[in-house]
């Protein structure tokens, strides 16, 4: 198989990836907002996402039985069962089937995560994956705008039933599709490579690698914390713009469409700056500016409303959480060690989505009692505790011979 045509299925692949995820994420917020549902219960849409953090505890599944493509084409078909109940069932009627339809879509979603990254893995020669992994972003990314700006932009027009009708077709068309992508070529026969290890052996050595290094556990309570402010901002963004009597279209092209541009944007230009200051720099300098972007928010709050304001607060927001991200995830990357790197990087990336999905929870509950404006502030002042961390940090951030070396 030629570079280009492994290409185009990782895009094909990463686009599906990334659909539900934006679906639950931004769409379903603004949607239980528009029907009435309190900010308490779109909070706890955080505990929805609890699969995406978890799904490292069922992985060792998808290795041992079926393959890759198998598993790919299931999920995806079976992703269509909650979006139908999602576009015929009214929010105040039967809650439990709701968030039943919920979890099953993002337990399915996570499953088809874990079966793509493996295929992925598995498709590329070592000298494909850099290009691949732009690939990746940029097709994950095209699906967040779809899923989280286009779609809500659409229900203005046509309303919420066809919206998640449309969803649901889309999903059953990439299972067609999906039914049909090659093997990857490192593949056995029984669609794996080779005797997989015990889910305990795969946790325990790279673990213990982690442990053996002085200040881990400050490490593990920085990746918990540094994203926690722009986390916990996260939800409540659309429902304020649906408070502030915005429409579905203006919230669907701004924050869900504009706004992830912006954030890639950030992302791209993080990245540089991270090339260019080291990690550490990075860190702390672009983590400010993370942190200070929620109280644009805080001022829009407070001021009269206003769409120059909001416009701004979103695009400065989502710039900035994009230039946060960027050394945040170089870090991550950055203290594997490259024979762990899968393993590790999956229990990390664990710590990071557990911040996710509390902080989402706790977030509706907190925005009733105190309001939009001292709310947001307070994320503001959630973002700081990681940087008291930074003096162990640093020790990571640039112990890169010893990465180099393990």
């Amino acid at each position: 198989m030629t570079t280009r045509h492994k290409l185009l299925w990782i895009a094909v692949l990463y686009f599906a990836e990334g659909f539900p995820f934006g679906l639950v994420v931004d769409t379903v917020p603004v949607y239980f907002r528009l029907q009435g549902v309190s900010l308490t219960d779109i909070g706890l849409l955080g505990l929805v996402g609890l699969p995406w953090t978890l799904k490292f505890l069922w992985a060792p599944a998808v290795d041992l039985w079926g393959r890759r493509r198998t598993w790919i084409w299931i999920c995806q078909i079976l992703m269509s069962v909650p979006l139908l109940t999602l576009a015929f069932l009214h929010t105040q009627e039967q809650a439990w089937v709701l968030w039943a339809a919920l979890v099953l879509l993002a337990v399915l979603s996570a499953t088809q995560d874990i079966a793509i990254d493996a295929y992925t893995i598995e498709l590329l020669d070592r000298k494909e994956m850099g290009v691949a992994n732009g690939v990746r972003v940029t097709a994950y990314r095209i699906a967040l705008i779809g899923a989280g700006g286009l779609l809500i932009a659409a229900s203005g027009y046509v309303g919420w039933p066809a919206v998640f009708i449309g969803a649901a077709g889309l999903m059953g068309l990439f299972a067609v599709v999906s039914s049909s992508m090659p093997e990857a070529r490192a593949e056995s026969a029984a669609g794996r490579l080779g005797p997989a290890r015990s889910a305990a052996d795969a946790i325990r050595e790279p673990l213990r690698l982690f442990l053996a290094r002085p200040g881990f556990w400050a490490v593990a309570i920085f990746v918990l914390t540094f994203k926690l402010g722009d986390m916990a901002i996260g939800p409540m963004i659309k429902p304020f713009w649906v408070d502030r009597q915005f429409t579905p279209v203006q919230i669907g092209l701004v924050p869900g469409t504009l706004g992830v541009v912006a954030t890639i944007g950030g992302a791209l230009l993080g990245g540089m700056l991270t090339t260019r200051w080291g990690i550490f720099k990075a860190l702390w300098v672009l983590g400010v500016l993370q942190a200070v972007s929620n109280l644009v928010y805080a001022g829009a709050a407070v001021l009269p409303p206003s769409e120059a304001l909001m416009y701004t607060a979103s695009l400065v927001e989502s710039f900035c959480g994009g230039l946060g991200t960027a050394p945040f995830l170089a870090f991550l990357m950055s203290i594997c060690s490259k024979s762990h790197a899968a393993t590790q990087y999956a229990l990390l990336s664990a710590l990071f989505g557990l911040t996710r999905a509390l902080s989402s929870a706790f977030s509706g509950v907190a925005t009733e009692q105190f309001g939009y404006a001292a709310y947001f502030t307070t994320t503001f002042f959630l973002a700081w505790p990681s940087f008291f961390l930074l003096p162990w940090i640093k020790a990571w951030a640039e112990d890169e011979r010893e990465s180099q070396l393990r």
